[in-house]
């Protein structure tokens, strides 16, 4: 049966899973493959438990796939994965020593429940894996990476940076989606942002870049980029998106989760004619709405455009006056005060809208939820996934 046997499906879900102690069997096929392929150790950084996790969600999402017969996706995502994962330096015979290294595990730790039927189902499962990433890798014609220079880095908040850079050559994105970019303070660590601007012919690019607490990436990057840094930037991921037949939009944007955004509105300015577009920047104090003036440029010349600035605070701390005043002349509405999710559900449930929503995912589950309890229906709502 293989790949439709769910029961075997199943057993190899749990195996998988984090939460049912999959710790150990993941750092077991690791050891295994590394052990065989001493290359491939060099494909890692030191520090492998985040690595660890997004296996074991990958695994556990694919097999939750396969138990409900749904194919398509699948395939899809193990196509993606095989070409994102060239930026690493993975290379067919990486695949070739992946495939024993982790059907070995796998028999191992699940001994006292192999049969035939389970044998079948991890054999193919572990071959469909293989299969789509490693032919799609294959396949795929566009470079993995493309590096580029910085050329500005701008601190207009304590927490937060602008990154400006010219890549070697131009980077090819859709609005609102986002790349991973890997920096010299912390190589083989690769991070996702979302480019600020859309897509430039000339490959100039923009990163927005907020120091979160124990970050180490993004400490680095707010409080170590030098103009003449060299960064790598690999292939776009991601789907936000604006339908301009699709009726109004309201966006909710925390902090940096701005630039995907904006990044949007700056592409609608192409147009004669938009759907009206309802932004909600929020920050924690007033002085972090960092890019106020930026959005009242746009909206100055583009009626369709509202602006709502909203703060948690209603004070800015001491440390506001060492960065320059973010305050936008008059013309945007009135700065609001409280939590974005609250703010923005007492202007009604946005049912109407095509809604997206870009920040930190808490802010986002928040938001999300209290549209939905208002009466916005959750198939209008898009957001990029959300780490656990």
């Amino acid at each position: 049966m293989g790949l439709e046997d769910r029961e075997s499906m199943r057993i190899l879900r749990d195996a998988f899973d984090f939460d049912r102690g999959s710790d150990r069997l993941i750092a077991d096929f690791y050891l295994r493959w590394f052990s065989a392929d001493l290359s491939a150790r060099d494909l890692f950084p030191p520090d492998m438990h985040k690595q660890r996790e997004a296996f074991s969600q990958a695994m556990c999402w694919l097999c939750d796939q396969l138990i409900a017969q749904r194919a398509e996706e699948p395939v899809a995502f193990l196509a993606q994965l095989g070409r994102d994962h060239r930026k690493y330096g993975v290379t067919q015979a990486h695949y070739a020593t992946l495939q024993p290294a982790l059907l070995t595990t796998l028999r191992t730790a699940l001994a006292d429940q192999w049969d035939r039927r389970l044998a079948e189902a991890v054999d193919d499962v572990v071959q469909l894996v293989v299969g789509v990433m490693s032919g799609a890798a294959d396949a795929e014609t566009i470079p993995p990476f493309c590096d580029g220079t910085v050329l500005e880095h701008l601190r207009p908040t304590r927490d937060v940076s602008v990154i400006r850079l010219k890549m070697d050559h131009p980077l090819g994105y859709h609005p609102g989606q986002y790349v991973p970019v890997q920096v010299p303070q912390w190589p083989r660590r690769w991070r996702y942002l979302s480019p600020a601007i859309p897509a430039d012919p000339q490959g100039y690019v923009e990163f927005h870049v907020r120091s979160v607490p124990g970050g180490m990436v993004s400490t680095a990057v707010v409080g170590e980029t030098r103009p003449g840094d060299r960064w790598r930037v690999a292939t776009p991921h991601g789907a936000m998106e604006i339908d301009r037949a699709g009726g109004d939009v309201l966006m909710v944007a925390g902090s940096t989760g701005l630039a995907p955004l904006r990044t949007l509105i700056m592409d609608l300015t192409r147009f004669g004619e938009n759907p009206r577009v309802h932004l909600f920047f929020g920050a924690k104090y007033p002085c972090e709405l960092y890019d106020l003036r930026t959005l009242w440029e746009i909206a100055s010349v583009n009626p369709w455009l509202s602006v709502t600035p909203v703060s948690e605070l209603n004070f800015d701390p001491p440390w506001a006056a060492d960065y320059p005043d973010v305050t936008p002349p008059r013309g945007l509405h009135v700065r609001q005060t409280g939590l974005l999710p609250e703010v923005v559900t007492r202007y009604g449930n946005w049912g109407d809208r095509q809604i997206l929503l870009c920040g930190r995912p808490e802010m986002v589950r928040a938001t999300k939820a209290a549209l939905i309890a208002k009466g916005a229906p959750a198939d209008r709502i898009q957001h990029d996934p959300l780490a656990s």
